[in-house]
């Protein structure tokens, strides 16, 4: 199966090596990787500060990037909630709309593609540890995913998965929100926190660096030995 991966801005110029994992692991699922080096951004960013034509002229881009593209796999659910949610409210009324809809339908979240579309559950990794993981608001709500990362985590040899308390509960990231409601954000996370630390487990995974990066930050203040880990990176261990 050919597939082109995006990956998004967080993940390259913050957290590369998820990247690179995310190719590792639809190679080892037996797809043959395309990235188009002339990809940027999904639009995201400009939509949510309020910039909505700016936000568009990214989307005209990320669409003409990835035209031929017959599936489109990104290690991030906040760009796939954003490109199938709020892409129609970019393009409502435009002549193209329906064109938009097919080029939304190609897009996925790494764990939904291989759980969903290749059926593939067991990729063969091994990781050693006590992690446990933590629903970021983009999957759950966004993408409806939850079961996806679990059945794949649960393959992994080595790794023992422990449930998180109330991990249906924001991290408190939310993006900009961070930056103009930072008490409330740090309350949050640091809520988060609690609750994995009270797992004892050793590593906390998610599809999203950007709550990975907010709790990460917290526990780093707080000096504690918990690594956080994107899904590609444990899925891609061992082999």
């Amino acid at each position: 199966m050919n597939v082109h991966v995006f990956i998004p801005c967080f993940v390259d110029q913050l957290y590369p090596t998820a990247g690179f994992n995310t190719i590792k692991v639809l190679e080892k699922a037996g797809c043959t990787v395309s990235y188009n080096p002339e990809q940027t951004c999904c639009g995201q960013p400009a939509f949510n500060a309020g910039y909505w034509g700016e936000s568009r002229e990214v989307c005209n881009k990320f669409i003409n990037d990835f035209s031929s593209a017959e599936y489109i796999v990104m290690p991030s659910a906040s760009c796939t909630g954003f490109i199938k949610n709020y892409y129609p409210k970019i393009y409502n009324n435009a002549s193209n709309q329906k064109d938009i809809k097919g080029f939304q339908e190609k897009v996925y979240e790494l764990s939904d593609f291989l759980v969903n579309v290749l059926n593939i559950d067991d990729l063969g990794a091994h990781f050693e540890g006590v992690a446990t993981y933590h629903d970021s608001c983009a999957a759950l709500r966004e993408c409806k995913i939850k079961s996806e990362p679990r059945k794949l985590l649960e393959k992994v040899k080595g790794l023992k998965l422990i449930d998180l308390k109330d991990n249906e509960t924001c991290c408190g990231f939310g993006g900009t929100f961070a930056v103009k409601f930072e008490g409330i954000s740090v309350a949050m996370g640091e809520q988060k926190v609690q609750h994995i630390v009270n797992t004892d487990a050793d590593y906390l995974i998610s599809t999203d660096l950007s709550c990975l990066m907010h709790i990460g930050g917290i526990m780093e203040k707080m000096a504690l030995p918990i690594k956080s880990l994107h899904l590609a990176d444990v899925l891609a261990s061992g082999y």
